[in-house]
């Protein structure tokens, strides 16, 4: 699943005031107009146009009237699946961060949310529909390998249907750095089945 393939990996923006990256330890899978709360159901719309492929392309939007989120498109184009990037531990550009959310207390709060990452990097509507790959301003690079028993699997979180669905993988690293763990189930992933998660109604 991609979703887990994309711990470890590094999204990175390259911003005028130089590069700001961090590297990806939660994401969660949205599967597409079988998901109930996938915005694909809603069908192809102004919003969620770029939800709609090709894979690799970034699909930002605007949630609560206030934040940012970014994923990262995973199937053909017209499917509408994608991976919300929830949480990255900074790596570069930490000082600009911190200039964009000066209220984190500590560099573990920067980026430790999809909305805190995306407004610590500058990411906002401008970047909906880059390509996250080659010379974009936006990509996520090959990063670490993060092995099963360091990945919990759980619920999604902040929706209100299809909430028991396993379709949420992070990093394994303390409470540091990661958007609400206390939900997360604390069984690794090698005793559960990514496909699994796929194969639900």
């Amino acid at each position: 699943m991609v979703a887990r393939d994309l711990l470890g990996g590094v999204l990175r923006l390259a911003g005028a005031a130089g590069a700001v990256s961090g590297r990806i330890i939660e994401t969660e899978a949205y599967l597409g107009p079988d998901d109930p709360a996938c915005h694909a159901v809603v069908g192809r719309t102004r919003r969620t146009w770029h939800l709609f492929g090709p894979a690799g392309t970034a699909y930002v939007y605007f949630v609560y009237g206030m934040h940012w989120c970014v994923n990262a498109v995973t199937r053909e184009a017209g499917h509408g699946a994608a991976v919300l990037i929830r949480s990255i531990a900074p790596l570069e550009g930490i000082e600009q961060m911190r200039l964009r959310r000066p209220r984190a207390r500590t560099d573990a709060d920067l980026c430790n949310g999809p909305a805190k990452l995306c407004a610590a990097l500058g990411i906002d509507r401008a970047m909906d529909g880059l390509m996250l790959t080659g010379e974009s301003q936006l990509t996520i690079h090959h990063g670490i390998s993060v092995p099963d028993e360091r990945v919990l699997i759980g619920p999604r979180i902040g929706i209100s249907k299809a909430v028991d669905w396993p379709l949420r993988f992070r990093v394994i690293r303390g409470p540091q750095f990661m958007s609400t763990p206390r939900v997360l189930d604390s069984r690794p992933a090698a005793t559960q089945s990514a496909q699994q998660a796929v194969q639900r109604p």
